[in-house]
């Protein structure tokens, strides 16, 4: 039994080390891409969902409103979600300077607010890209027209671009910082493997003529989150190969990690929630096989108090998730200027074994607070 056990883990600890692998070689094989920097042509519709976002609606706006994209092909339309701070307020303030303020105004129930947020914002654009960001991002004045100046070059019809927190307060949120690194990279190595799947929604750009033809939110709707993978993915179907991460730190946006432990379990609860959605079953697969690995380091560590061979592989795995992290995120936190966060991988990496766990376990289940609503 003993045997059988350590063959079992032995093989996942082989499915992880080929994922990071893969994910290694799928960032290092994009490369910076050149973009245009002058004599744009295309109209744009900066896309955003807010909802009770006064505290830094203004800041986001004020970083759109900077860009230096020529602003008669930029149009600006933030939504707001049945508010009930000044957000709604705080948009209509800016009227004077092209923002548009679409007020949704739901009387029933609907499993995804952000989703018809953002229909409805595309319905009523005039511009042929789409570029979707969220109500408490910042950005450079570059953001914009690194974005098209790609889109023009290269005609990929989805773009995918870089996401960082910023402005950490606590070793906590520096934690998150790096780990949420390795989700951006995972994004993009996929996507420059040639099999694109996820993606941040904060900083999606997508034709509109794309968003209609794969049926917009059609058939992903009932979750509530799923507005950008989801989307993705369907775009991927009939697109597999030009889908676009956008490797250029200047059209990363940022925001910011959770400030306490509930709202980061609920955060990763409803992002884990999007996989039943996931059209691609082996994706699916390869999720439960890296949750299953991370269970296995749980075990033999609880094994170890009884036969030391499973305390061996226990150390083993560590040690290997230790070294292959390293050598991923050492060009991804190079890219986004943070290297410094690399020291944190040594106390990282245990919590995320137990964290990771304990979302495959609840992610699926029961409901969770989003945007102070309970969903599923």
């Amino acid at each position: 039994m003993i045997a059988l056990l350590s063959v079992f883990f032995l093989l996942l600890t082989g499915l992880f080390t080929i994922v990071i692998c893969y994910l290694i070689r799928g960032w290092n094989v994009i490369k910076r891409p050149e973009v245009k920097s002058a004599g744009f042509s295309t109209k744009v519709t900066v896309v955003i969902a807010a909802r009770n976002e006064e505290e830094k609606m203004h800041l986001t706006i004020e970083d759109i409103l900077a860009q230096d994209y020529p602003k008669h092909l930029t149009e600006i339309i933030i939504v707001d979600d049945h508010s009930t701070d000044r957000t709604s307020e705080i948009i209509g303030s800016y009227a004077t300077k092209g923002v548009k303020l679409l007020k949704l105004n739901e009387d029933k129930p609907l499993n995804s607010y952000k989703k018809k947020a953002i229909a409805e914002a595309i319905n009523l654009s005039s511009g042929d890209l789409i570029v979707a960001t969220d109500a408490d991002c910042r950005m450079g004045p570059q953001w914009l027209s690194t974005v098209v100046g790609y889109f023009e070059m290269h005609n990929p019809v989805m773009i995918s671009s870089p996401v960082s927190y910023f402005e950490e307060k606590s070793l906590f949120e520096r934690m998150q910082t790096l780990e949420f690194y390795t989700l951006i990279a995972t994004g993009a190595a996929f996507i420059g493997n040639k099999r694109a799947s996820t993606c941040n929604g904060a900083n999606l750009a997508y034709r509109k003529d794309v968003f209609y033809e794969v049926g917009g939110f059609k058939g992903i709707d009932e979750l509530a989150s799923g507005d950008d993978e989801l989307l993705l993915q369907k775009v991927a179907v009939i697109y597999p190969g030009r889908i676009g991460f956008l490797k250029r730190y200047e059209a990363v946006v940022f925001t910011h990690a959770k400030a306490n432990l509930k709202e980061f379990i609920q955060q990763r609860r409803r992002w884990a929630s999007k996989s039943v959605k996931y059209k691609d079953k082996k994706v699916v697969a390869l999720v439960v096989g890296l949750w299953l690995f991370n269970v296995s380091v749980v075990l033999n560590l609880f094994l170890g108090f009884f036969n030391v061979r499973f305390f061996e592989l226990f150390v083993f795995q560590l040690g290997l998730m230790a070294v292959l992290e390293l050598i991923l995120l050492l060009p991804v936190t190079t890219f986004f200027k943070r290297r410094e966060l690399l020291i944190l991988i040594i106390i990282s990496i245990p919590l995320y074994v137990l964290y990771f766990v304990y979302i495959g376990l609840i992610g699926n289940k029961g409901k969770y607070i989003w945007k102070e609503r309970l969903v599923r």
